[in-house]
């Protein structure tokens, strides 16, 4: 009495969680995406990746600019040797050198050509920006893609505990009637152990979907950063193919992983340019110029009271050997440009491949649904004709069970079906290159733009131009409560 008092008490606050639900403000999906852009911690974390390439086209181009340095040194002449030196008449021992000085040099130096190394490095460099830019916006569809199947699992997972919770208290209704129908000896003990061994194996279950529940409960709220309340049901998703055909043309298009692949291999053909500019003449300008004082130490019939030089001219160095580093660098570079173009194409093939099983799944979820919401229709239908038949003696308690049994499993697999095919179609549109924040309609004011970085610090000069100290873009989950397998409100179909 007790037990089945519990599960009408879990009947009764799911009801009223799904009412409260119409009137309190409940948690979209886009509410989900918009957390999980602000925190996830994989997206803001490769943001973060992709800034470091940005310093890359500075760093090729640090290569191509002038260079200066200055110096200096105090030196104190701890042993001297005294030079004999004729003064006409007779030689004398003197000093020629200065007891103590101090130096100051300063060079410059301006490369102006360098066989092309530098300019190909930079173009390599800008290539795997965009190649970068790219894989962020695959992360940021790839991270979208597990909120929406997050989201749709928990609203999957809190209908089944809900459909598994009235079947208990079905069953519980049913043992209660079997023993009482056992006592006047209108059922045999078969048909109570039946029922008992029934009830027990749905206890079982309702376990199960109340461990999957939290389970899914807290893969959202590692995704999202904050746990589910109330979950309202999903807006139809726009842009869906009509065919095969169309979705793969679209994403051979848009598709960012293919878009990152064909960056990449575009940045290696620079490489193999800038490794054979190795073997080319190189030609810079340099000026220098050097001060010494002896600071009043000096002999005055040898040196004066300073020293000072200043040089400019051109370098021209042309390599003659230099140990056969810039074939193997050159056909290393090559090898890489030859792995990267078949990382293109391997990146298409699974894109194709993606967006065609992807489009597969999606209409069969849809047919399935169609087909399991007539099953659970049927399966109302006949449980209520079985327990009639019952009543006038036609058909038995293992009748009523296994029809119960199979008004379970039909609306179980209803509510998975519905979920399967949310997220298969999300799945292909996110394989169209086509759900991204932009695409999805997030408050464009709150957008991250990786080429904002990059147009920054792509031209800067200065050495000590340095970043500040950073901090955690992401939020902690780990004052979070621990989720329970309380349901959130049931989505209406």
């Amino acid at each position: 009495m007790k037990s089945m008092s519990r599960f009408k008490a879990l009947a009764l606050t799911a009801v009223s969680l799904s009412s409260l639900a119409q009137t309190a403000r409940a948690e979209t999906l886009m509410d989900a995406l918009v957390k999980a852009y602000r925190s996830n911690p994989t997206l803001t974390g490769a943001r973060a990746s992709q800034r470091g390439v940005d310093e890359d086209v500075a760093i090729a181009k640090a290569d191509g600019r002038p260079s200066a340095s200055i110096s200096g040194s105090y030196n104190e002449q701890i042993a001297r040797t005294p030079q004999l030196v004729s003064t006409g008449v007779d030689f004398v021992s003197i000093q020629t050198t200065p007891p103590r000085n101090v130096t100051g040099q300063g060079s410059l130096n301006v490369p102006i050509y360098s066989g092309g190394t530098v300019r190909n490095a930079v173009n390599a460099a800008k290539l795997r920006v965009e190649s970068g830019q790219n894989n962020l916006r695959g992360t940021e569809s790839s991270i979208f893609s597990q909120v929406v199947g997050a989201y749709m699992d928990v609203i999957r997972d809190s209908q089944i505990v809900l459909l598994n919770a009235q079947n208990v208290g079905a069953l519980e209704v049913n043992l209660r009637a079997s023993r009482d129908r056992f006592e006047v000896g209108d059922l045999t003990r078969t048909d109570v152990a039946q029922s008992d061994s029934r009830l027990a194996l749905a206890r079982a279950s309702y376990q199960r979907a109340q461990a999957q529940l939290i389970s899914s409960k807290e893969s959202y709220t590692a995704l999202v950063g904050t746990p589910p309340d109330t979950l309202e049901t999903p807006p139809g998703l726009p842009g869906l193919p009509d065919t095969p055909e169309v979705a793969v043309s679209v994403a051979l298009s848009d598709n960012p992983d293919i878009r990152a692949a064909q960056k990449a291999r575009d940045a290696a053909r620079y490489d193999v340019k800038s490794a054979q500019g190795a073997v080319l003449p190189r030609l810079s300008a340099f000026t220098n110029g050097s001060y010494t004082d002896y600071l009043n130490t000096e002999n005055n019939l040898i040196v004066g009271p300073y020293n000072k030089s200043a040089q400019a001219g051109a370098t021209l160095t042309v390599p003659l050997y230099q140990g056969g580093r810039p074939g193997a660098n050159q056909r290393q570079a090559v090898a890489r440009e030859s792995a990267a173009i078949e990382q293109s194409i391997q990146a298409e093939r699974g894109v194709i491949a993606q967006v065609r099983s992807a489009y597969a799944i999606w209409k069969a979820a849809l047919l399935n649904i169609e087909s399991t919401r007539t099953a659970a229709s049927a399966a109302d239908l006949s449980l209520e004709g079985v327990k009639a038949e019952n009543s006038v003696g036609t058909r038995t308690v293992l009748d009523i069970l296994n029809a119960e049994q199979e008004q379970l499993n039909a609306r179980v697999q209803l509510v998975t079906a519905e979920r399967d095919a949310y997220v298969a179609a999300f799945t292909l549109i996110a394989a169209m290159g086509h759900a991204e924040a932009r695409d999805l309609g997030l408050d464009p004011t709150a957008l991250y733009d990786p080429n904002d970085n990059y147009k920054r610090v792509r031209n800067k000069l200065f050495d000590f131009d340095f970043a500040s100290k950073p901090g955690a873009a992401s939020t902690s989950t780990r004052d979070t409560r621990s989720q329970t397998a309380t349901p959130i409100t049931v989505p209406a179909n």
